[in-house]
């Protein structure tokens, strides 16, 4: 339970409701992990599926299908209540899921491991510079968000590109810009926790969470094309 009294929140309990209340963050993305985990683990132990997802042109909404809902719920989420919130996060985690079964198909299993390992440790460094940091991330964050748009634009391209030099660019300025980004939303948390209360804390809780998510997915997929030992 978080404390969200205007009382509290400036007083002696601060400290502890701002811990909880991120600690709440990190559980929600931890769960989205992990059903994501489950999703492509458990289509890739079934040839049919592997088969139906990346064999077909289904393979096109399985690639597509997690930008699309990240751009719905942009438009929506004001609309939202705090249960159809998470009801949609955890849905696209597992759309996420079976988008990123592909990685079994192209990367060595202990690769996959390992480079996930570097991911939480990357993760966490950056979340704990932006918990901690009195410098204001305002400003790097504009200029990472258009960053990312620049991304979403040249990995489309190279969908059909196919180009493997581009492939490397393109992950490398990934890493840089969702790891920023991590310590940015990170702040953005804190300030959600001074700023607003009850419900309305908590549903901006669930998209700090996402957007926690998405940057650790990106982070991940970006190493995994950097430093991921590929299958011959």
């Amino acid at each position: 339970m978080f404390y969200t009294d205007k009382v509290e929140k400036t007083g002696l309990q601060y400290d502890e409701g701002l811990r909880q209340f991120m600690l709440s963050v990190y559980n929600q993305m931890t769960l989205a992990l992990v059903i994501s985990g489950l999703f492509a683990v458990g289509i890739n132990m079934s040839p049919i599926a592997m088969q139906l997802i990346w064999g077909t042109p289904f393979k096109w909404v399985a690639i597509f299908m997690p930008l699309a809902m990240s751009l719905a719920y942009a438009f929506f989420q004001a609309k939202m209540s705090l249960a159809m919130t998470r009801a949609y996060f955890y849905t696209f985690a597992a759309t996420m899921g079976i988008s990123l079964s592909f990685i079994f198909m192209i990367f060595k299993l202990g690769s996959i491991v390992n480079v996930f390992f570097i991911t939480a440790a990357t993760f966490g460094a950056a979340s704990i510079y932006g918990y901690v940091t009195k410098r204001d991330l305002t400003k790097m964050g504009s200029f990472l968000m258009m960053g990312m748009i620049g991304l979403v634009i040249a990995g489309l391209v190279n969908l059909f590109l196919q180009s493997s030099m581009m492939t490397l660019v393109i992950s490398c300025i990934s890493v840089l810009i969702f790891t920023g980004l991590t310590a940015y939303d990170t702040q953005e948390l804190k300030q959600v926790y001074d700023e607003l209360y009850d419900e309305e804390m908590e549903k901006a809780g669930v998209t700090g969470a996402l957007n926690l998510y998405i940057n650790f997915i990106n982070i991940y997929v970006s190493l995994l094309q950097i430093m991921g030992e590929k299958k011959e």
